[in-house]
């Protein structure tokens, strides 16, 4: 007999499909919660439903590969969000261009789902603003899902498909803006401002755990007293509950309450008492912002780093705390020790705000410990915040939402920094002092993450492109001007007027040096030299490895006119160079010798080049070369 529910006899196509939509069941997968306020080791349960489309045989398909993909990738919440969303924008566009959507499947040819697929990455980058990555994402992870399942050998995909899984994605990836560095100036105010919150919120809870260690429990001392207020909600969760029932409201309250009204107290009512009076026991999420500035310039780790830290994950020591530090885009953990320097001995006022990692922890666990054991969290936070919803004790992490960012507090503390409000920019900050320190060596540089992501996200600061810069500056110029100071020329008035004393000063001759010139005995084939143990393409007392080959790009070369002859060979023998090498490395090897010597050659009168010239054939002169030189040229 049939059971009820499945006699399709006589019913239209419309109606037998949804009867086998609804025993589409909904696929679920719990993964690391990494939402807004997700403590450690929290969990996320997503969902998703194939009957909410038309294609929900499709979706189904696409649904069983995202469970098993984020399972096996063991993925976090936002990415498995990610795969969510880009699986929900592609059925979308498949229920309304398609018409028998119902029948969609990977498995079947009709409806043609390669057209559906090319149609829809077409029309991904009109959805979103120019530039975006989001296009590329939703393509590639739809692409990822197909793959998988084709790569099964029993969930068959049809064979036209195939093409689009291992070509192009068929839409680029987009770019980013990448965040600039703060300045100097805005990171140490920023820590300024950082230090004096850190002491407010220290001094008012404080203040406000003595005055609740001074009360007693309402039901007996009363709910008049603020001491008794706090009290309660320091020692039971349901404290705020219990005011909120218990106290009177308007014109009736206690005059010790309406106390609490000044300017400074930023409550008017009952509803607006209750933050007031839990902000006087734990820190709040404005609190915690000035924590966060403080340990990731202590430490020179990334915000998520930073904020996920728990007890459990530090180590105390009498020189200082080692942290585990947890990169969960990565999937690494990284262990890393802060040493602790007491300020010197007498020293009342310090230079600038002390960045004390270990400090900064103790303090940070101090206030989280009470919130934490009031709830029952272990391991205790160090970033825990508490907040008041329809009057009850809300605890978690330090969240984003609108009103208690980082550019919120920025505004609230009257703090102005050039550029975004990003507190990532401290994180770049730090990277590109430790660049500085570090002199621009890589591997110490990316000693937290691979050498490949310093230089996708952190070689692009204005800072290191201007060191960068001036370092390319100062090497061009220190070849620049070797090449340039080339070899000093002489004519025949210039080599007679060395016999006068002070002739040699101007050209930083000695006298000794001059009478080695004039008799010869400095030369070096195509020129003279003034210190052949002083060359600049050799070590200091090296003798020249180059000469003759590059004494027309020396700056210790004289020319003198006995060396005209060899001049003329040299020149003749660049021009042979010149027509059997191709030009680019003609150029890279002997452009500025040629051009020295076209200058050089200039200077000759057509009378002194001729005579020369016969010179050479008369006494059949040769191109004095080494040997090496001559054979590496003829080879």
């Amino acid at each position: 007999m049939p059971r009820r529910g499945e006699h399709t006899f006589g019913f239209p196509a419309e109606r037998r499909a949804a009867a086998t939509v609804s025993r589409i069941g909904v696929r679920q997968v719990t993964v690391p919660a990494t939402g807004r306020s997700a403590m450690k080791d929290a969990v996320v349960v997503l969902s998703f439903r194939p009957d909410d489309f038309r294609c929900a045989g499709l979706a189904a398909e696409l649904a069983d590969e995202w469970v098993e993909f984020v399972e096996a990738g063991r993925l976090r919440e936002g990415a498995g969000r990610g795969y969510l969303t880009a699986m929900r924008a592609f059925l979308t566009f498949v229920d309304a261009e398609v018409v028998d959507a119902s029948a969609a499947s990977l498995a079947s040819r009709e409806p043609d789902l390669y057209g559906v697929i090319i149609a829809w990455t077409r029309m991904l980058p009109s959805q979103y603003l120019p530039g975006s990555r989001m296009p590329g994402w939703h393509a590639g992870r739809l692409r990822a899902l197909v793959a998988r399942r084709a790569a099964h050998p029993s969930r068959p995909v049809v064979d036209h498909l195939t093409g689009w899984i291992e070509g192009s994605v068929g839409v680029q990836r987009g770019t980013t803006n990448e965040l600039d560095e703060f300045s100097r100036a805005d990171k140490k105010k920023l820590l300024h401002v950082a230090t004096a919150a850190r002491r407010a919120v220290e001094a008012r809870i404080r203040a406000g755990r003595n005055r609740a260690a001074a009360g007693k429990d309402p039901a007996v001392g009363g709910w008049l007293e603020v001491e008794n207020l706090l009290w309660v909600i320091a020692n039971r969760s349901s404290g705020c509950g219990e005011i909120n029932a218990e106290l009177p409201a308007g014109s009736t309250m206690p005059p010790a309450v309406h106390a609490l009204a000044s300017p400074d107290s930023g409550w008017r009512s009952k509803r607006q008492l209750l933050p007031f009076l839990v902000a006087q026991l734990f820190a709040t999420t404005m609190d915690l912002h000035a924590y966060r500035i403080l340990l990731m310039a202590a430490t020179g780790r990334a915000p998520e780093e930073v904020t996920g830290l728990t007890e459990d994950d530090v180590e105390f020591s009498p020189s200082g705390v080692t942290i585990d530090f947890s990169k969960g885009r990565a999937g690494a953990r990284m262990r890393q020790a802060f040493s602790s320097e007491a300020p010197p001995a007498g020293l009342l006022h310090p230079a600038g705000a002390r960045l004390d990692a270990a400090e900064i922890i103790r303090s940070l666990l101090d206030l989280s410990r009470p919130l934490a054991g009031l709830v029952g969290i272990t391991p205790v936070p160090l970033f825990l915040r508490a907040s008041v919803v329809h009057s009850l004790l809300v605890v978690g992490g330090l969240n984003r939402l609108r009103g208690y960012t980082f550019a919120d507090w920025l505004r609230v503390n009257g703090v102005t920094v050039a550029g975004s409000a990003d507190i990532r920019r401290l994180r770049k900050s730090t990277k590109v002092e430790k660049a500085i320190a570090f002199g621009g060596r890589i591997s110490d540089i990316a000693d937290d993450h691979s050498e490949q992501t310093f230089r996708g996200h952190y070689a692009h600061g204005t800072t290191l492109r201007v060191i960068a810069g001036a370092v390319i500056t100062t090497a061009q110029q220190r070849w620049f001007d070797q090449a340039v100071a080339g070899p000093t020329v002489l004519d025949d008035e210039a080599v007679e007027s060395l016999a006068d004393p002070g002739a040699g000063a101007p050209l930083g001759l000695s006298a000794a040096e001059i009478e080695e010139l004039r008799a010869g005995q400095l030369d070096m084939g195509v020129t003279d030299c003034t210190d052949p143990f002083a060359s600049p393409f050799g070590r200091p007392g090296q003798l020249c490895p180059v000469a003759p080959l590059r004494c027309l790009e020396c700056r210790n070369a004289f020319v003198l006119p006995s060396n005209l002859p060899q001049l003329l060979l040299f020149s003749d023998h660049l021009e042979q160079l010149a027509l059997r090498l191709e030009p680019r490395h003609f150029h890279a090897l002997w452009g500025q010798s040629r051009a020295n010597l076209t200058e050089v050659l200039k200077a000759r009168t057509d009378v002194e080049i001729t005579r020369a010239r016969q010179q050479i054939a008369e006494d059949r002169i040769m191109l004095r070369l080494p040997l090496a030189s001559r054979v590496e040229f003829d080879a």
